[in-house]
């Protein structure tokens, strides 16, 4: 009988076999409040197409160990976005450009996020953008009329 492994579980493994390979801007957001597809997404950046390949087996191989099934992997070829699909648990590891630009941070901005393990300066730029975007613009003061001169 294979053992089962909880979704707090799951997301403990996921992140210390990222950090083994020394993954960075890992972050975890909760989206069950979001979607009933899965319940959290982590994100990881890698500096190299190796270093991705590398992260997203590594996450795989550690999930498996501790008897989680995988539902499916997607990005292998190219190595700049690996997806790992764990059921309840989906890893992205991402080359900081390619993360940059999808910017899921920012599409699941409604969840709940967990604090960064190992943070660098692209998340935080990320996070104050969504902060900034969120945050009610400030109403602006009107200027004293100023008296006209006779002509």
């Amino acid at each position: 009988m294979k053992k089962s492994i909880s979704t707090a579980a799951k997301k403990k493994v996921v992140i210390a076999a990222l950090e083994d390979i020394k993954a960075h801007d890992i972050l975890a957001i909760d989206v069950r409040k979001i979607t009933p597809i899965f319940d959290w997404i982590i994100l990881a950046s890698a500096d190299s197409g190796r270093q991705t390949k590398a992260l997203a087996r590594h996450v795989r191989d550690k999930l498996k160990e501790a008897g989680s099934a995988i539902v499916g992997t997607e990005g292998e070829e190219s190595g700049e976005w690996i997806l790992v699909d764990a059921g309840d648990i989906v890893a992205h590891v991402m080359q900081p450009a390619v993360r940059d630009f999808y910017n899921l941070e920012e599409l699941w901005g409604e969840g709940k996020f967990d604090k960064i393990v190992n943070s660098t300066a692209p998340v935080a730029v990320a996070r104050k953008r969504r902060k900034k975007a969120a945050a009610p613009a400030a109403p602006r003061k009107k200027r004293a009329a100023t008296p006209r001169r006779a002509a």
